[in-house]
């Protein structure tokens, strides 16, 4: 060990192997600054609490310490809560699933519930297949252990089967084993596409004929905006595919309780897995949220949010269409965000520095590939900022990006950008 490294860090030569993998993300790195109340914050997915009805939340716990609280401080089951499980059976009935309460592994928030099941699944070097782009949340999980993450082409009807298929077939063929597909069908983070329905049982006869367990992720599939949720893969498949859930979207983050509903024996993995982890999931977030479901219109409560959010929704893409012709971007039908294309040539990570100097942020798209491609593109969210915010946020964006291009004008005379078709196609790993 250098006299350097040992200054920096005593025990860098001890740390195991997958800690290389360790990195923040760059919407972390983001927080700080997009915190700052000048800055229009198109970055942080973070839901609109103000339309929460805290004085019913706050009634709700105030009850439930006074009548349960024994039960709601103590220690609970490493499977959570059964009030709980059994509400989450109503949630997830809305998108066609039918299951068991003993089904039902209550998690602290859905990301628990990601490293749980690659905890489960995967050795070093195992390949988990994801959308490009694809959540920076998992793809940061699934560094952790090791796993060797292999994009899949999607465009505006998410994952595409026929590149799924090609992708699978080079692999074995290269002697590759491969544990799971991850995928987020409804609303993707970051995309704001929704996996069209005809391509949902494709996908999973592909999966299922090679043996490849599907990890359906799904915090967004409530939040729909103009249709009744889509069904979810986890109805046209019990055995071959793990679903989760998350409050963090319906009802509040900061208790951090979500779900995974899984296969028979996967199920006692994942509990196993969890208790080793930390022991329970909070009885109190649990039992707040079950007598919250229990005593609140929760579903108007959820036709609030969705009703918010398509307006937020409506004013990004009215701005964007209005402010930056230059772009692209895709046309989400609910939940939280929109992928947007640069004109060719521009970097959305090299260009972020000069839109914070604007007082706007956004996340760079190399956030969601794990090859760090996606250069060209950008993830605009929308459900934190009030309208007029959304419209000046995009309005000192398309600064920026004027700016850019007139720099890059500069250095390389005679070109232009110019606006394309609104299809948009989703760069692999072969197509940055």
């Amino acid at each position: 060990m250098s006299v350097q490294g040992s200054r920096l860090d005593p025990w860098r030569e001890s740390y195991a192997e997958r800690t290389a993998g360790m990195t923040a993300s760059e919407i972390r790195a983001l927080f700080a600054v997009a915190s700052r109340p000048e800055v229009v914050s198109l970055a942080g997915g973070m839901p609109y609490l103000p339309a929460l009805p805290m004085d019913a939340v706050a009634e709700t716990v105030q009850h439930l310490i006074a009548t349960q609280g024994m039960t709601a401080l103590q220690y609970g089951s490493g499977q959570g809560h059964p009030d709980l499980r059994e509400h989450i059976l109503e949630v997830m009935a809305l998108e066609g699933i039918e299951a068991h309460a003993d089904d039902v592994v209550v998690t602290t928030g859905s990301q628990q519930a990601l490293d749980l099941v690659t905890r489960v699944f995967i050795d070093p070097g195992d390949v988990i297949l994801a959308e490009a782009p694809s959540y920076v949340g998992a793809l940061g999980v699934f560094s952790s252990y090791q796993a060797e993450v292999v994009h899949v082409a999607s465009d505006d009807e998410g994952l595409v089967p026929a590149a799924l298929e090609e992708r699978i077939t080079a692999l074995e063929a290269a002697g590759k084993r491969i544990k799971l597909l991850y995928s987020v069908p409804n609303f993707h983070n970051p995309a704001g596409t929704t996996l069209a329905l005809e391509r949902r049982p494709q996908i999973l006869e592909i999966c299922q004929r090679h043996h490849i367990l599907v990890l359906e992720d799904n915090p967004y599939g409530l939040l729909g905006f103009d249709r009744d949720p889509w069904p979810a893969m986890r109805s046209l498949s019990e055995e071959g595919v793990v679903y989760l859930g998350s409050f963090s979207k319906t009802f509040a983050p900061g208790l951090r309780v979500g779900w995974a509903v899984a296969p028979h024996a996967v199920r006692e993995k994942l509990v196993l897995a969890s208790e080793s982890a930390i022991l329970c999931p909070s009885n109190l977030a649990q039992m707040s949220i079950s007598t919250y479901l229990s005593n609140n219109d929760w579903r108007g409560q959820i036709k609030v949010y969705r009703e918010l959010y398509r307006e937020r929704r409506d004013a990004m893409l009215g701005a964007l269409e209005s402010l930056l012709p230059e772009a692209t971007w895709t046309h989400p039908d609910g939940g939280f965000y929109v992928w947007l294309t640069l004109p060719e040539g521009l970097d959305a990570k090299a260009m972020l520095p000069r839109a914070v100097t604007e007082r706007v942020a956004f996340v760079p798209g190399t956030a969601f590939f794990a090859d760090g491609s996606g250069a060209q593109h950008m993830r605009l969210s929308y459900c934190y900022p009030e309208s007029d915010r959304i419209r000046e946020g995009v309005r000192r964006l398309a600064g920026v990006i004027r700016a850019e291009l007139e720099v890059r004008e500069t250095f390389e005379p005679g070109t232009s950008a110019r606006p394309s078709d609104r299809g948009v196609q989703f760069p692999g790993p072969e197509q940055p």
